[in-house]
C-alpha cells in the first residue's frame, strides 16, 4: 500500500513537472490514472482479505423442538446459550440454528443439502431422532437418514457432532436399547463426536420440564448445554 501511494504521488509530481515543461496532457493523465487504478485495486484486496479473516465460521444446529426453543423465550434455549459460551471462550463461530419443531431425521435429511450450500458450516450438530421414535418410524430408516447427513457433512469437510437421545422404557426394552445404541453405532462407525444422552441429569426431574413433560424448560437449558459442550469443544478449537 505504501508503495502504491508513493507511486501515485510520484505520478502526480511527474505530471506537475511535465505541466511545467509544457508536456502533452494525454501522457500525464494516463500516468496518473494508471497509478490511481493500481492504488484502488490494492485497497480492495486489503479490504477483502480483512473481511475474510474476520468473518466468523458457521456452526449449524440441525434439530427438532428440543433445539428450536419450543415454549421458551427466544434466545434462552441451549443454542442461544451456546452462542454466548462460544464468545466467552473466544471461539470465532456463529451459531446457525436451523431446528424446526416436530422435525424428524427424514426432514433433516431433506433440508440439509440446501443448508450446507447456504451456510457452509465448519461444524454440524445433528439433534434428531426423538420424533422418529414418537411416530414409530423404523430404526433402520432413522439410522439411514442420520448416516446420509453425516456423509453429506463429511463431503463438504464439516465436522460432525451427533446428539444422542433415549426413549422411555414403555416402548419396550428391545426398541429402547436399540434406539440408544443407534447413536453409539453411528458415532463409532463414522468416528464422529457423540453426546451420549442429551437429557443426562434432567430426564428424571419433572421440575425441569414444561407442562407437557416432554420439553425441557428454561431452567434446564444450561444443563443441556453442559451436556453438549464437552463434546463440542474440541471441534471448535477450545481446550
Amino acid at each position: 500500500m505504501a508503495a502504491m501511494t508513493a507511486e501515485l504521488a510520484g505520478a502526480e509530481a511527474g505530471m506537475q513537472g511535465n505541466r511545467a515543461r509544457g508536456s502533452g496532457t494525454g501522457a500525464r493523465r494516463k500516468a496518473l490514472l494508471g497509478a490511481a487504478v493500481r492504488l484502488l485495486a490494492g485497497v480492495a484486496l486489503v479490504v477483502a482479505a480483512t473481511s475474510a479473516y474476520s468473518a466468523p465460521k458457521n456452526l449449524l444446529v440441525l434439530g427438532d423442538s428440543l433445539s428450536a426453543e419450543y415454549g421458551l423465550q427466544r434466545g434462552t434455549g441451549w443454542t442461544g446459550l451456546l452462542q454466548q459460551r462460544l464468545q466467552q471462550s473466544k471461539a470465532d463461530y456463529r451459531v446457525v440454528n436451523a431446528s424446526i419443531s416436530g422435525d424428524t431425521t427424514i426432514g433433516g435429511r431433506n433440508r440439509l443439502p440446501a443448508l450446507m450450500t447456504q451456510h457452509k458450516p465448519e461444524v454440524l450438530v445433528i439433534e434428531l431422532g426423538a420424533n422418529d421414535a414418537l411416530r414409530g418410524l423404523a430404526l433402520k430408516t432413522s439410522q439411514d437418514n442420520l448416516q446420509a447427513m453425516i456423509d453429506l457433512a463429511r463431503q463438504q469437510k464439516a465436522k460432525v457432532l451427533l446428539v444422542g437421545m433415549q426413549i422411555p422404557p414403555n416402548y419396550g426394552p428391545d426398541y429402547t436399547r436399540r434406539f440408544a445404541g443407534m447413536y453409539q453405532d453411528l458415532a463409532k462407525s463414522n468416528k464422529v463426536a457423540l453426546v451420549p444422552f442429551f437429557f443426562e441429569g434432567i430426564a428424571a426431574d419433572l421440575s425441569l420440564f414444561q407442562a407437557d413433560r416432554i420439553h425441557p424448560n428454561e431452567q434446564a437449558q444450561p444443563r443441556l448445554l453442559d451436556n453438549v459442550w464437552p463434546h463440542l469443544k474440541p471441534l471448535v478449537g477450545v481446550k
